[in-house]
């Protein structure tokens, strides 16, 4: 482990910790874009109402399975730097075994309270059933779903990127696979996509645990391990809730965002889904990036490699700002023709290439403010980690979004995410530059 995370030239380390992060997202991202693309093919309106009312179930599990995941990897990075190898396995087997547990738990009170929360995700009696029938089967497939983002994070901090990309690309195209068989073949409907998720979520966690239970060193999966006192417990959930806030941030300034352009007629709204299904492409990549190098900021950073861990942040920076310069410049040059092919109706198109250029433009901030968010999340800084999970999409993003709005109306709203990134990332820079302060440490 120390001739890879503390040895290897940096170039060579960081593509082989964040590459297959990067292709497992873009192969979960395919299989979003398919799934819904099987379902509209049905032409079953209420199917389609229903899974989607269904969606933010798995937006809330997933953000579950970060406190363990992200809050679980990053302690365990910094610990393999200091050499702490036994409490090493002790905080694995907690956050894999925390996550089945929890997953369990989450299952029995998602069915009992099934009715009042379909009806506050927005069931109505046309949609009920179906949303209904989706809801129950991932519900019942909490703990597979919680539980295999957790052993992925914890493995790349053993410098298994690719194999956590195997397990994960496997349990997707295995699900892309079922889906159209469940739809069109066996005509199960909203059962049917939900078994084809939760049966893909369930290989995945399979190949993750034939990983931990024979390629891994210091990553375990075992119940005699898994007690850890309370101050190792603060230190996991210090950084894994923050995590989680980002994805509740996420749909937060979705929904701001919808209902601020709602007043604008539906095209506009149609646009900027549009626009974010694009923008969700180039972001994810970015994102690959900053959670692949995660690992090796952590380990070095334990290690009090002060000099090491500046340069992998220098190039860290260096990768996201070219990256997102490249192709942010590619889709501002061609943000007509890209839109068009989305939906080539004059209005999308004006509407659509216009919030895409708006939205883009600011990429290369973002890939900034990733790299300042990883290494908070990487280095155990709870409340900077925290400052930045409520400030982009979240206090930053509304503020901005209620000023614009009033003062520029539609043009307002538009630009409201690029001025949060903006002022995101100058606190993200302050913050940065305050807690890390590399240059004294390398001075001394």
């Amino acid at each position: 482990m120390d001739e890879l995370f503390a040895k290897a030239p940096i170039k060579k380390v960081y593509f082989k910790l964040a590459l297959p992060v990067v292709l497992g997202m873009i192969t979960t991202m395919i299989y979003n874009l398919a799934d819904t693309m099987f379902v509209a093919k049905t032409g079953d309106t209420n199917l389609v109402a229903g899974i989607t009312i269904g969606a933010p179930l798995f937006t809330f599990l997933i953000a579950v399975s970060d406190i363990f995941g992200l809050g679980g990897s990053s302690l365990i990075s910094r610990l393999f730097g200091e050499k702490n190898y036994a409490l090493s396995k002790r905080v694995s087997s907690f956050c894999m075994i925390g996550g089945i547990v929890t997953g369990l738990i989450l299952t029995a009170i998602l069915l009992i309270f099934e009715n009042p929360i379909l009806y506050l995700l927005g069931a109505k009696t046309a949609t009920y059933q179906d949303a209904a029938d989706f809801y129950r089967v991932i519900s019942i497939g909490a703990a597979p779903i919680i539980f295999s983002i957790i052993p992925q994070n914890l493995i790349r901090t053993e410098g298994l990127a690719t194999q956590a990309m195997v397990a994960t690309m496997t349990g997707t195209i295995l699900a892309i696979i079922l889906d159209p068989i469940f739809l069109f073949s066996l005509k199960m409907g909203a059962i049917g996509v939900g078994i084809a998720n939760v049966t893909g979520y369930l290989v995945t966690d399979i190949i993750l645990i034939y990983y931990v239970l024979y390629k891994t060193e210091y990553i375990k999966l075992k119940l005699k391990y898994s007690k850890i006192n309370g101050k190792t417990i603060n230190d996991i959930v210090a950084i894994g809730i923050p995590g989680s806030i980002t994805n509740f941030a996420q749909s937060f300034g979705m929904a701001l965002l919808n209902s601020s352009l709602a007043l604008y007629g539906a095209n506009k709204i149609a646009a900027m889904g549009i626009t974010q299904k694009i923008y969700s492409i180039v972001i994810l990549v970015i994102v690959g990036f900053a959670f692949g190098s995660q690992p090796l900021i952590g380990y070095n950073y334990g290690a009090k490699n002060w000099k090491r861990l500046k340069k992998i942040l220098n190039f860290d920076i260096l990768v996201q700002v070219v990256y997102a310069v490249v192709s942010g410049g590619l889709l501002i040059l061609f943000a007509r023709p890209v839109t068009a092919l989305f939906m080539n109706q004059p209005d999308i198109v004006n509407a659509g290439s216009y919030m895409l250029i708006a939205t883009i433009i600011t990429t290369p901030i973002v890939g900034i403010i990733l790299v300042y968010t990883t290494v908070f999340q990487s280095v155990g800084n709870a409340w900077a980690a925290f400052i930045m999970a409520i400030t982009r999409q979240g206090v930053v993003y509304f503020i901005a979004l209620e000023i614009l709005k009033v003062t520029f109306g539609y043009h307002g709203i538009v630009w409201a995410q690029a001025a949060s990134d903006i002022i995101t990332c100058i606190i993200g820079y302050f913050i940065y530059e305050k807690s890390l302060d590399l240059k004294d440490k390398i001075k001394d």
